[in-house]
């Protein structure tokens, strides 16, 4: 039951990667790059390739999100992370399949994979 619900955001991440950033299964991490930061519990799990982590989209946006050590901000949502980069095709109107509204018919799942940094956070948090 772990792996489906933590009550908040989860990064999964490989064994091999948690060992290198000393964090173990379910304990408190931050995610940050240029677009943003995240705080998230660790989902370590033999699933994950070594050198790729997963955080699933359209997570619990609201609940369980901490003050993040980094900035001392609240600790992001799913799309923190990640930029939106428009084609000239999401400006075509007139046609519901055309019609663009922010992040609905957005970029390809490819668009959205980031270069981000994971790092342990103290597992005493504040919200």
């Amino acid at each position: 039951m772990l792996t489906l619900g933590r009550g908040g955001q989860t990064i999964w991440m490989s064994p091999a990667d948690a060992d290198k950033i000393g964090v173990h299964d379910n304990e408190w991490v931050e995610a940050y790059n240029r677009n943003g930061i995240v705080s998230a519990r660790a989902v370590v799990s033999h699933r994950v390739p070594e050198g790729t982590v997963f955080m699933h989209h359209a997570q619990e946006r609201v609940a369980n999100t901490p003050l993040t050590e980094r900035s001392g901000r609240r600790g992001g949502i799913h799309n923190s992370l990640t930029r939106i980069l428009i084609k000239p095709s999401h400006l075509i109107g007139g046609y519901a399949q055309f019609s663009y509204a922010f992040n609905y018919y957005g970029p390809t799942g490819n668009q959205r994979d980031e270069v981000t940094l994971i790092r342990r956070r103290s597992q005493e948090v504040q919200f």
